[in-house]
C-alpha cells in the first residue's frame, strides 16, 4: 500500500479549507436533508390522514413517517456533534460494506485524530449519512439529494438546449468537418472546455455553424483559447488530442462525479463526430456523496427527463427537436451498447450485490485512488482495457457544496508541493492506463502547476486553490 511523503492538510488549521468545510459547509448541507425530510414526512401524514386512504397503506405510511422520524433525529444529532468535535462513530452493520471505514476509524482513534476536526478531510466525509437511510426498510432506497440534483438540472434548461442546437448543427457540416483533422481538433478542445467549465463556458463559438464558420474555426478556437488561458494553470489539450486522433475505435471512460449532461455530451461528440471512439463506459458512484454525484439510477432519469418536454419546456430560441434529437442517439447507444454503465444499469442505492461493489465500491471507499490495483483489482484490470480514463471535479458549477472529492482522491488529498508533477502525485497509478483529469480548483490540494507561478499567487494572498476559478 503507497503512503504519500506529505501529510494530510491539518483539518484543525482555521485557514485551510477542510475546517471551513466542517464547521460552515456540512452544517448547512445536513439541515437541508433534515428540512427535505420534514416536508417530506409531512406530505405522508396529509395522505396517510385523507379519509378514502385503506388500512393496509395507511399502516404502510405510518410505518415510513416514524422512520423518518428516527432518520432526522439521528441527522439531527450528527450535525450537533459534528460542531462539537465529537468522536466520529463507527458505520452500522446495515447490509453494505463499512469493514474499510471502521478499520481505518479504528487506525486514526490510535492516533487520537477520529473525532471530526482532527480526522483528514479526506476520511470525513465518510458514508455516516447513507447508513442512517440504509437501516430503514421504507427508505433504504432514498437518495436524499436527488430533488436538489433535478433543481439545479432544471436551472440549466437554457444551456442545455444551446447545447442541442450546437450538436445538431455540427450534424449538419459533419462532412466538412471529418474531413479536415485540424477543424476536429479545435472542436474537441471545446468540448474539453465545455466539460471543464460546465454551464459557465461560453459557447457562442460552438453555435450557428455555418461553411465559413467552420473554415475560420481553426483561428476563432484558438483566440478564444487564449481569453480563456489566464484562468487555465494547466493545460494538457494538445497531448490529449494527440492521443485521441492516434486511436481508432477506441474506448473512453468517464469516472461520474457530477455534470453528467456534460459528459454525456462530450461522450456523444467522440462518438458521433470523430472515427477515433466507438465505445464509452461511464462509472457512477453506488450512492451519492455530498450533494450531486451521479448513481445507476440518476444516469437512466436524466435521459427520461429530458425526453419529457414538461421538466425542460421550451422558451423562445429553445427548439424541442434538437433536443429530443440528441436524447434519442443516446438512448440507441445505449441500446446498442455504444454507451454502458460499469455496473447493471438497475443497480440499486447502495449497491448490495458482489458485483457492483467488485466493479464500482472503490469509488466510494475511505482509500485514495493510488491503491486501487490492490484493493479494487477487477475495476483496476477493467480500466486498463480503457484508451483514456476521465476524471471530473465540481465542473462549471458555483455551487461549493461538494468540493473536487475525485481529485483530491487522485492526489491522497495530502501536503504535496504545488509543482509536483500530476504523475508524481498519482503514485502506483502513474502510467497505469491514460488518465485525463479535468479539475476547477475548489480545494487546497494541487499539483502540476510551475513553481513560480503557485509561489506567486500564494504571495498575492488569493484564494486560488479554492475559489473554483
Amino acid at each position: 500500500m503507497f503512503t504519500a511523503p506529505y501529510p494530510p492538510y491539518d483539518p484543525t488549521d482555521p485557514n485551510g479549507f477542510s475546517y471551513t468545510t466542517v464547521v460552515h459547509r456540512w452544517p448547512v448541507i445536513i439541515t437541508g436533508v433534515i428540512d427535505r425530510m420534514h416536508r417530506l414526512s409531512h406530505d405522508l401524514y396529509l395522505e396517510m390522514t385523507a379519509p378514502e386512504v385503506e388500512a393496509e397503506l395507511k399502516e404502510l405510511l405510518n410505518l415510513k413517517i416514524e422512520e423518518a422520524k428516527g432518520i432526522i433525529g439521528k441527522i439531527s444529532r450528527l450535525k450537533y456533534e459534528m460542531g462539537r468535535d465529537y468522536v466520529m462513530e463507527p458505520i452500522s452493520d446495515d447490509g453494505e460494506p463499512a469493514e474499510a471505514y471502521n478499520s481505518e476509524l479504528n487506525r486514526l482513534a490510535g492516533e487520537a485524530k477520529n473525532t471530526w476536526f482532527t480526522a483528514p478531510w479526506l476520511f470525513a466525509e465518510y458514508r455516516l449519512l447513507r447508513s442512517y437511510f440504509t437501516q430503514t426498510t421504507q427508505w433504504v432506497s432514498f437518495d436524499p439529494f436527488a430533488s436538489q440534483k433535478a433543481e439545479t438540472f432544471k436551472q440549466s434548461g437554457k444551456a442545455i438546449y444551446q447545447i442541442a442546437t450546437t450538436m445538431h448543427e455540427l450534424q449538419e457540416e459533419h462532412a466538412k468537418i471529418d474531413t479536415n483533422s485540424d477543424n476536429l481538433g479545435v472542436l474537441f478542445k471545446e468540448m474539453i472546455q465545455m466539460c471543464l467549465w460546465g454551464n459557465a463556458t461560453d459557447l457562442s463559438l460552438l453555435t450557428h455553424l455555418s461553411s465559413s464558420d467552420i473554415e475560420h474555426l481553426q483561428t476563432v478556437g484558438k483566440d478564444a483559447q487564449a481569453a480563456r488561458a489566464e484562468f487555465i494553470l494547466r493545460d494538457d489539450q494538445e497531448k490529449v488530442w494527440t492521443h485521441v486522433n492516434s486511436l481508432s475505435g477506441g474506448r473512453i471512460d468517464f469516472v461520474l462525479d457530477n455534470g453528467l449532461f456534460t459528459d454525456l455530451v462530450f461522450a456523444d461528440f467522440l462518438v458521433t463526430y470523430t472515427p477515433h471512439v466507438s465505445s464509452v463506459v461511464f462509472h457512477p458512484k453506488l450512492f451519492p456523496w455530498f450533494v450531486s454525484d451521479v448513481t445507476p439510477s440518476d444516469f437512466a432519469e436524466t435521459i427520461q427527463s429530458l425526453l419529457d418536454p414538461a421538466f425542460l419546456p421550451p422558451t423562445d430560441g429553445m427548439n424541442l427537436d434538437h433536443l429530443q434529437v440528441m436524447i434519442r442517439r443516446w438512448e440507441k447507444y445505449i441500446n446498442d451498447g455504444v454507451f454502458s454503465l460499469s455496473v447493471p444499469a438497475a443497480t440499486p442505492l447502495g449497491g448490495k450485490s458482489e458485483e457492483a461493489q467488485r466493479l464500482a465500491g472503490f469509488w466510494t471507499s475511505p482509500a485514495p485512488y493510488w491503491n486501487m490495483e490492490v484493493l479494487a483489482s477487477d475495476l483496476y484490470k477493467g480500466l486498463k482495457g480503457s484508451d483514456l480514463v476521465i476524471f471530473k471535479y465540481l465542473l462549471g458549477s458555483t455551487n461549493l457544496t461538494l468540493v473536487a472529492f475525485s481529485y483530491r482522491k487522485l492526489t491522497g488529498d495530502v501536503k504535496w508541493p504545488a509543482w509536483t508533477p500530476f504523475s508524481t502525485a498519482l503514485g502506483p497509478l502513474a502510467g497505469s492506463f491514460p488518465l485525463l483529469s479535468l479539475r476547477t480548483n475548489k480545494a487546497d490540494v494541487v499539483v502540476g502547476v510551475e513553481r513560480e507561478i503557485a509561489e506567486k499567487l500564494d504571495k498575492e494572498g488569493s484564494k486560488w486553490r479554492v475559489d473554483g476559478r
